[in-house]
């Protein structure tokens, strides 16, 4: 079940959506379905037990997401 994010194409709400199936998703605001689909960017968060720059969290691949971090899933740069 995916989050979705939208922008209202009628009166410009920005909102998320939980979406099951092949339900569609409407503006909370004005109930309108002309909506436009926002890239998303989703978070990884990992649990530390130490402190310092070397405990901090690394995100996921911003390539693929991958969790084990940038780079692991060997994608090649598409710069």
């Amino acid at each position: 079940m995916p989050i979705f994010e939208y922008v209202c194409k009628g009166c410009q709400h920005e909102f998320e959506a939980l979406i099951f199936g092949q339900q569609k998703a409407e503006c909370p605001k004005c109930k309108s379905k002309k909506l436009e689909l926002q890239l998303s960017v989703f978070a990884v968060s990992a649990k530390s037990g130490g402190s310092g720059p070397s405990a901090m969290p690394s995100g996921g691949c911003g390539s693929c997401g991958d969790p084990r971090g940038p780079g692991a899933c060997s994608m090649e740069d598409l710069d």
